[in-house]
């Protein structure tokens, strides 16, 4: 796949596309299958797939206070993109300045001009251009004017519930990973990187991995029973994130325990698959009272994760060659 971004975006990049345009915050399933549809109008017209997005965020320029936790980081969501199949992703740097921009030019300026955009997929509802003035009708007035067609796909969801990234984040915040991950289409993660921590469960013989990360949307604090991805391994976890209150700890930590691992980590790069809450996170009037607790902890994610989804560990819906 390749990337265009910064004042390239304004160059000429294609003679002709097919496009798609949106935040796709998480990738989750309504994404991945409008990324499929792109696909296949890209292989039945034999031309390049093109998925067009902002960073940062518009509301994270536009409305800081409202801007919501986000899914995924940019390289997060770069990489689930690319695995979808996509030839070009075009990332518009948004600024208050591009903000400004009618959504007439938004079309002719970034969408027809530089992308030789011949068809266009959009989601639900989607608006654009200055306060959100594009929308369908824009659309098809513009694209009788400049060559272009167009779809506006239904809704996408299963048993009634329209997946979308706002319900993602609820699931997450609430700490239903069960209802992340099937709206997700694969478990939530955050990655980062192993760093040196206080060193208590070295101490109460369950030595953890303390993960910096980048990510914004975190579960709630307690325990979950995890996968964890280090370098290349997938390997069985407890994540313990919270503020360790049996000892004191002022300061939130994510730790993950891993089964039957060894190796040393620290400073390598780490990936945290959520599988299923186990617990609140409790204050124990002892040290053995936490240690039988980690222990049960432990157990219990050992007979969870012997049914894990090994589909759900995958980063993203890898789509097939045109035939």
């Amino acid at each position: 796949m390749q990337i265009v971004t910064g004042m390239n975006i304004y160059n000429k990049i294609l003679d002709a596309s097919i496009v798609t345009i949106g935040n796709f915050d998480g990738v989750h399933r309504g994404h991945a299958e409008i990324f499929s549809h792109l696909r296949r109008k890209s292989c039945d017209r034999g031309l390049p797939s093109v998925v067009v997005t902002f960073e940062p965020h518009p509301l994270k320029v536009l409305a800081p206070e409202s801007a919501p936790l986000l899914i995924t980081t940019f390289e997060q969501k770069t990489a689930l993109i690319e695995e979808s199949g996509i030839d070009y992703l075009v990332v518009v740097p948004f600024s208050k300045e591009f903000s400004l921009l009618s959504a007439r030019d938004f079309v002719l300026n970034i969408l027809c001009t530089p992308l030789g955009m011949k068809h266009i997929i959009i989601g639900h509802d989607y608006a654009f251009g200055r306060g959100r003035e594009g929308s369908f009708k824009t659309l098809v007035s513009l694209g009788a004017l400049n060559g272009f067609t167009l779809e506006d796909l239904p809704p996408i969801g299963e048993e009634g519930v329209v997946f979308s990234s706002s319900l993602v984040r609820s699931a997450v915040a609430e700490g239903d990973m069960g209802a992340a991950s099937r709206i997700l289409g694969r478990y939530y993660r955050i990655s980062g990187a192993v760093v040196h921590g206080r060193e208590i469960g070295q101490t109460l013989g369950f030595p953890t991995a303390n993960i910096s990360t980048s990510n914004e949307l975190l579960p709630p604090d307690g325990v979950y029973a995890v996968m964890a991805e280090v370098d290349g391994q997938i390997v069985k976890g407890a994540c313990n994130i919270g503020f360790n209150p049996t000892f004191g700890g002022e300061t939130r930590t994510i730790e993950v325990f891993l089964l039957d691992y060894s190796g040393l980590i620290y400073d390598h790069g780490i990936e945290v698959h959520f599988v299923q809450r186990l617990r609140s996170v409790q204050k124990f009037p002892d040290v053995a009272a936490l240690k039988s607790a980690i222990s049960r902890d432990v157990a219990n994610a050992r007979i969870i994760l012997e049914k894990v989804n090994a589909h759900y560990l995958r980063c993203g819906a890898r789509s097939e060659p045109c035939a």
